[in-house]
């Protein structure tokens, strides 16, 4: 009988299938889905989350008489944050180094239980080796569970933006949210976040706003140089923008509003028509003329958009 497949063998099978997108249904199922499924899901609390994991850290640093398979049992099921947690990064910090390197590397590449796995990708974000990037990026391809932490863990390295954005053009859904998030954090990779960062799923409406304010929208879109991808993606950030509330920043909270509005206006009705942009552009004149912004000229802005 063979061994079952790690996580991240799971991933970087599925990668070279769907090199350049998002995997299919963001990988699931996974290899631990069975067990996963039977462990249930248990109500913590956030103070002490991650705490049981820190003491099986501390417990295996301090022994020199342990194996990272041994650790990988242990540490199953013990129901791990996603994000970074001060228990397990403080335990990481506590120790060696380079051992905490090498156990982190051992987990994310050989786990097949996520928590595990999670763990792994924890000690690495306390790191800064450059070596680990395309480990972290091949994990943080299961975006819905481990793109959070893997774009924690990209951030805290010193690279451009590009390790972010090759991430980031590879998730969806959740996963998006948490790798654009952390791009804006970071205040990297502007071009990219421009054109690029909004791919119409519903859940961009929770970092629409900090793409535009992040990336400066306001002077790209009032610049010389306004190019057609600009202009088609800021349609789609208007328009997410227009209907986001209890999301993100709306079009009403965010203040260079109707100023990027006549400006995606007038760009938008010098183009070609094609039947997404268009789309989005009457999308956007319905909801503008729905919840009208002060200042606004309406009528002379819907007419633009439905040109």
């Amino acid at each position: 009988m063979s061994a079952p497949r790690s996580l991240y063998e799971h991933a970087l099978a599925l990668h070279r299938q769907f090199p350049h997108g998002p995997l299919p249904y963001d990988g699931s199922p996974y290899p631990d889905k069975a067990r996963w499924r039977a462990r249930g899901f248990r109500q913590q609390d956030p103070r002490t989350a991650g705490a049981d994991a820190a003491t099986v850290l501390d417990a295996y640093f301090a022994s020199d008489d342990t194996t990272p398979e041994r650790l990988a049992r242990q540490l199953a099921d013990l129901q791990v944050p996603i994000h970074r947690n001060s228990h397990i990064s403080a335990a990481a910090l506590r120790a060696d180094r380079t051992r905490v390197r090498r156990t982190g590397r051992w987990l994310v590449r050989h786990s097949h239980d996520r928590d595990a796995a999670i763990v792994g990708l924890g000690l690495l974000a306390t790191d800064h080796d450059n070596r680990d990037i395309p480990l972290i990026q091949t994990i943080g391809l299961l975006s819905d569970h481990f793109a959070a932490l893997a774009s924690d863990a990209l951030q805290s390295r010193r690279h451009d933006s590009q390790a972010l954005i090759w991430l980031a053009e590879r998730t969806a859904g959740w996963g998006r949210v948490y790798v654009v998030e952390t791009l804006c954090r970071r205040e990297t990779g502007r071009e990219w976040l421009l054109r690029n960062a909004c791919d119409g799923d519903y859940l961009n409406g929770y970092f629409a706003g900090a793409v535009a304010t992040t990336a400066h929208l306001h002077a790209a879109m009032t610049s010389d140089d306004v190019d057609e991808a600009l202009v088609d993606h800021t349609g789609r950030l208007l328009l997410v923008m227009s209907h986001c509330g209890g999301m993100g920043m709306t079009l009403r909270e965010y203040p260079p509003a109707v100023t990027v509005i006549e400006a995606y206006a007038r760009h938008h009705a010098r183009l070609e028509p094609a039947p997404d942009r268009d789309a989005t552009a009457s999308a956007l004149a319905w909801n503008l003329q729905k919840v009208p912004l002060t200042g606004l000229n309406t009528p002379e802005v819907v007419r633009a958009l439905l040109r």
